[in-house]
């Protein structure tokens, strides 16, 4: 009787395991199943916009940008292709090709919005014209929320007519509110807010100032408004 009672637990503990070991093995193939079914991510297309001509060039440009992707609605194609339009657009680098050549290359090495572009002629009187293009980019992302958007900052860089030499004109964390050309200084003076309360955002509540760039040498650009200069205007004000 004893033997028959071990025997019979034997028993049992195999068929447990051996149910158990099928029902694991249904539920590897159903995760296997369900991953082989998930549908791949769709990469938005890119989309070349309507070549850029200038005639004080010698590149033509082609700007590069995302089709907007909906799963409801498909990819839209309907993207204004006027250069009016288009260098106000959200783009994300552009092609300079030599008219007379075959040499490309990109503006951008790097992940970044280009949020506009503007071509500048200065014209002073006796002096050859200064012709250089203007960029709004953001290029960090000063919000920390892991996505490059018109909520980060955008800072201003100026390249030759080639797209080559590009620099950076105003400060990290700040963000350009316009700009001025002044051709007997041969310079670009833009207004920038900081985030001078380290809030990550840019409101009312942070502070503004002037930046001057010398067209000359060009580099990053000069505060006009001291901290000195501000400190004795409050002193006025808040008398």
């Amino acid at each position: 009787m004893k033997k028959y009672r071990i025997l019979n637990k034997i028993t049992t503990v195999t068929i447990v395991a051996a149910l158990s070991f099928s029902c694991k093995s249904s539920v590897i193939k159903n995760v296997e199943q369900v991953k082989t079914t998930e549908k791949p991510k769709l990469q938005p297309n890119l989309i070349y916009g309507d070549l850029i001509i200038k005639e004080q060039s010698d590149y033509l440009m082609i700007p590069v940008s995302l089709a907007e992707h909906n799963e409801d609605k498909g990819i839209d194609l309907n993207l204004s292709r006027s250069y009016e339009n288009e260098k106000n657009n959200q783009l994300y680098n552009i092609i300079f090709y030599q008219k007379q050549g075959s040499e490309a290359h990109l503006l951008l090495n790097k992940k970044a919005l280009i949020t506009s572009f503007d071509l500048l002629e200065v014209k002073a009187v006796e002096k050859p014209t200064t012709r250089v293009w203007l960029y709004k980019i953001i290029d960090q992302d000063t919000n920390t929320d892991k996505k490059l958007n018109s909520e980060d900052a955008t800072i201003g860089y100026l390249s030759d007519l080639s797209g080559k030499n590009l620099q950076q004109i105003t400060p990290n964390n700040t963000r350009i509110i316009s700009w001025v050309v002044v051709p007997s200084q041969n310079a670009i003076f833009l207004k920038i807010i900081k985030d001078s309360d380290n809030d990550k955002k840019f409101t009312k509540e942070d502070k503004t100032n002037f930046v001057k760039v010398n067209l000359n040498k060009i580099g990053m650009g000069t505060e006009i408004i001291s901290d000195k200069i501000e400190q004795e205007i409050k002193s006025y004000v808040f008398k």
